[in-house]
């Protein structure tokens, strides 16, 4: 298998393809493309971009390509078994996967405002009203899914064990983070545990190595 994914440091949907193809043990091939540097447009004319109209991450796995985050969860779920990403019991994984839909289509606020950039701290600043009410939504799925299911197996996941609603929710994590929105006890300490779980490290550490910097993801360091 190959993912092509962009800058570690800022595309968020790139580490949502990413954690998944890490979650399902297979090996594969990482590509990383720098995104909108000067080749950019021609490159994602070519025919490794072409299902997917030149977005990240796509994954090929032999003459099979999948183009999009949580459809790439789907695909190595059906590789490996369903329990690599979704719990079992069948109320848990109703929820899970309700969740991991709603993070896929939803928050829209937080994400344009808020890009991803994880190797930026900026200090705490005014939230937009917009942005505060899906951070009150995420919080709500997050209190819900820990309550009912949090201690239904080992971790301190939304569902026990890392799984697919993590992976959705991992970029919310790391927002919250770098702009030290504020977020209630139980929330930091998830999201304490979704940056230290290893595949998480892995790709901060990769994103510190590189050396593009995209000035429109950036700001000024208060």
């Amino acid at each position: 298998m190959k993912l092509i994914i962009g800058n570690k440091a800022y595309s968020s949907w790139s580490l949502r393809g990413w954690l998944a193809c890490r979650q399902s043990g297979l090996a594969f091939e990482e590509v990383v493309v720098p995104l909108y540097d000067e080749a950019w447009d021609k490159r994602r004319e070519g025919d490794e971009f072409a299902p997917s109209s030149g977005k990240v991450p796509i994954l090929w796995d032999g003459e099979a390509v999948v183009w999009d985050s949580l459809a790439i969860v789907d695909y190595l779920a059906d590789k490996v078994g369903r329990a690599r990403f979704w719990p079992e019991d069948e109320a848990a994984r109703a929820m899970a996967r309700s969740m991991a839909a709603e993070m896929h289509s939803s928050f829209a606020a937080l994400r344009r405002k808020h890009g991803m950039n994880v190797r930026q701290i900026y200090a705490p600043g005014p939230i937009d009203d917009d942005v505060a009410a899906d951070l009150t939504r995420i919080f709500e799925l997050w209190a819900q899914a820990r309550a009912r299911f949090g201690g239904a197996g080992e971790g301190d996941f939304l569902f026990g064990a890392f799984g697919a609603a993590d992976i959705m929710f991992a970029p919310v994590c790391t927002r919250i983070v770098t702009y030290s929105l504020p977020a209630p006890r139980f929330a930091a300490a998830y999201i304490g545990a979704v940056l230290r779980h290893p595949f998480l490290q892995d790709w901060i550490a990769g994103a510190q190595e590189e050396e593009w910097v995209i000035e429109k993801f950036e700001q000024p360091v208060a």
